[in-house]
């Protein structure tokens, strides 16, 4: 066999060892399958086998399906959708349905089956684990994980997850691990009863085997006679209770925009009424409609697909490759910058933290400490590892021991004039192969370049805040960045495990440019006399984890009025005011609402309680309106305007990569998941419907919702940006 090793013991117990050729972690495909039922079909007929081990040969156990392999199945099933739907779902349901068989094959074998699982066991890989009767894991691996995350990536669990696991710890314990992907670490699993014991992995599979050889009529609880849910079935008290309160928490935490969370819903309750057969036939249905519907198809291409590509480095020019970072500097040590030290640190980088003064430099490494003692006391780092963490942080104002770094990431305000200066000093004295990166978040990266002897060398590096929990960096291309600048750009911010995505220069890049417009929508429906809290709801409603108004005092209210000062200077006569301008500057001239940072912004903040300012009715330029508008019509205009904004970016040339353009809008500025992202949410619609809906809002509320040239050249075509920029990279 070519995915599984098969060893059988002088006591008839086969060793079945996963370990797929030329793979860093085993996936469940259609050969793997289509192995495993063979080895099914084997301990079942043949005599001398009286039980079997399933464990891997790779550091873990496995990753759960190939979802590259249902990347190719989605789009031909999608096709079928279109002129067959009925034939398409029967396909589908079949595959799905059959993978669910061979499961339930091994655990009707009629001879016991243990799990050794020595690492990480996630979506497929934890429902092998499930289907055996045994189940024991490494209790020495650190990164041992055992969870499904299916619906974190729009799907539910396909091979017996929704019915197996509740069926063990009980419908309450399973609802976490379902619904919000929770993974559980081997001793959280065993408390649960999930696991029958764990073991270091030198004595894992002697474990399992001896528990096999002691347990050969082993079934699992559900074949048992008079078998009872732990905790009590749907229509107990107990059951009832946790599907009410589930139904809620679900709609106030998605607002009916995740259909994986409803499915799985559906087919616990729907599946724990009949026996596990039948049950398996009604998850294989559930499963079928959500792969074929749009949220799931998005979200898996950028969630799972694309972000995989882009983190390895697809977007490196060609002719480039792969390099190392071992060293940088970090010049202001602010929050950006000890955030950047901090995760670069994390990442076993060396780093020289720079500040205008030593307290300021001391300051900025103590971010470090601070982070690195919670995660000691709570037991997710030694104090050795912690320890060995900050001494990679150098707190200087000496720019001399910038001598030997291999990049350079600038992270002071957002003042041209200083940031010129800061490049003078630092280039004086770095090599000529580093590279100089400006964490700029507003400024052109070729005006800030004219103040460096080397432009080639130079570079935006866009990181968002807070840096050690937002996944995107933005690297933004100079007039004379060079393809090594950015080459080497990749290569730090893949080793600070961030998302990459490279973007031509203009004055708020991508993501600033799209997330501005967000806000400001926010501003024009308050000027209109909409209700803040309609604004913001609308918002939530639609996908985005805050509305906008929230969203700027998240920023800084001032911090977005330096930005306007900037942008009046660089501009000049060229400036355009907007309906945003007059309430920035009221809030931090005349009240000094700066935003959370001092607790008074669009919102009134006490602690993590916070409500909306009373006073904000006095935005309304005509007063707050009698008749208030439709929420579908706010969330089209919050929807709309970023995603217009993110097609305009492809019609300059910003931005070339449909799947740079997605993640990118979920991971800068939280365009909501579930669409796939910007410009998945314009392709699902349909370039023709979107403009003619856009054109909608252009003619009733203003210019913002114009759309580029592009878009209206697709919707003539029938195009969509997947298929007009990425037939050759995009999923």
């Amino acid at each position: 066999m070519e995915h599984f090793k098969l060893d059988l013991d002088k006591n008839g117990i086969l060793l079945i060892t996963f370990d797929s050729p030329g793979r860093s972690m085993n996936v469940l495909s259609n050969a793997v399958m289509a192995e495993f039922g063979q080895i099914v079909e084997k301990i079942k007929t043949e005599a001398d086998i009286k039980g079997a081990v399933i464990t891997s040969g790779k550091a873990a156990f496995c990753a759960g399906a190939d979802l590259d392999e249902m990347g190719g199945q989605t789009a031909e099933l999608q096709s079928m959708m279109s002129s067959d739907p009925e034939a398409a779902k029967k396909k589908l349901f079949d595959q799905v349905y059959s993978l669910n068989q061979e499961f339930r094959a091994l655990e009707t074998c009629g001879k016991p089956i243990a799990a050794a699982v020595n690492g990480l066991a996630l979506g497929g890989g934890f429902e092998i684990v499930l289907a055996c009767h045994g189940r024991f894991a490494a209790n020495d691996n650190p990164k041992l994980k055992l969870g499904l995350p299916e619906a974190l990536v729009g799907l539910l669990p396909g091979a017996g997850g929704t019915q197996r696991l509740p069926r063990l710890v009980g419908l309450m314990a399973a609802a976490p691990i379902l619904t919000q992907g929770k993974q559980l670490k081997a001793s959280e699993a065993q408390a649960m009863g999930i696991l029958h014991g764990t073991a270091p992995q030198t004595e894992l599979i002697k474990t399992a085997k001896q528990w096999v050889k002691d347990n050969p009529k082993a079934k699992q609880p559900w074949d048992a006679d008079r078998f009872k849910f732990p905790g009590g079935a749907p229509y107990t008290a107990q059951g009832f209770q946790m599907f009410a309160g589930a139904n809620a928490m679900i709609r106030k935490e998605t607002y009916g925009n995740y259909p994986a969370m409803e499915n799985i819903l559906k087919a616990v309750y729907e599946g724990s009424l009949v026996p596990m057969d039948a049950a398996l036939r009604i998850e294989s249905r559930y499963f079928a409609d959500l792969f074929l519907r749009p949220e799931s198809k998005n979200m898996i291409r950028s969630l799972f697909v694309s972000k995989q590509a882009i983190e390895k480095g697809e977007g490196r020019p060609a002719g480039q490759t792969k390099g190392e970072i071992n060293k940088v500097g970090v010049i202001g040590a602010g929050f950006m910058g000890a955030g950047i030290a901090y995760v670069s640190a994390m990442s076993g980088i060396e780093v020289v933290l720079i500040d205008r003064d030593q307290e300021g430099a001391d300051k900025g490494k103590q971010f470090t400490i601070d982070e690195q003692t919670k995660r000691v006391k709570r037991r997710k780092s030694t104090q050795e590892k912690a320890d060995k963490i900050i001494n990679r942080i150098e707190a200087t104002t000496d720019y001399a021991k910038l001598n030997d770094v291999d990049l350079i990431v600038e992270a002071v305000f957002e003042d041209s004039a200083l940031k010129a200066k800061i490049t003078e000093l630092a280039e004086d004295v770095i090599g000529d192969k580093a590279v100089f990166g400006s964490n700029t978040s507003t400024i052109p990266i070729t005006d800030l370049a004219k103040a460096s002897k080397r432009p080639d060398n130079f570079i935006g590096i866009h990181f968002f805040s807070p840096v050690h929990k937002m996944m995107l960096v933005e690297i933004i291309k100079g007039e004379k960045t060079s393809d090594y600048a950015i080459s080497r750009a990749i290569d730090f911010v893949s080793r600070i495990r961030k998302v990459p995505i490279v973007v031509e220069d203009t004055r708020g890049f991508y993501a600033n440019r799209c997330v501005m417009r967000y806000i400001q929508e926010g501003y024009n429906l308050l000027s209109e006399g909409v209700k803040p809290a309609l604004i913001e709801n609308a918002a939530k409603m639609a996908g985005m984890p805050v509305g906008p108004l929230a969203l700027q005092d998240e920023v800084a209210i001032d911090l977005g009025y330096k930005v306007m000062q900037q942008t009046k200077r660089d501009l000049g006569n060229n400036y355009e005011p907007n309906a945003g301008e007059p309430i920035i500057t009221a809030m931090v001239e005349k009240y000094e609402r700066f935003g959370r940072k001092n607790g008074k912004g669009f919102y009134v903040y006490n602690g993590k309680e916070k409500h909306l300012w009373e006073e904000l009715g006095q935005f309304a330029v005509n007063g707050i309106l009698d008749e208030q508008p439709a929420v579908q019509e706010i969330k089209d205009r919050i929807m709309y305007t970023q995603a217009i904004e993110a097609a305009r970016t492809f019609d300059e040339g910003i931005i070339h990569d449909p799947r740079e353009a997605d993640l990118g809008s979920i991971f800068g500025w939280g365009f909501a998941p579930f669409t796939g992202g910007a410009i998945s949410f314009i392709d699902t619609k349909g370039a023709k419907a979107f403009v003619a809906r856009a054109d909608e809002l252009r003619d009733a509320h203003g210019s913002q919702f114009e759309v580029p040239a592009l878009l209206r050249d697709m919707a003539e075509k029938g195009d969509s940006f997947y298929s007009r920029f990425g037939q050759k990279k995009a999923a």
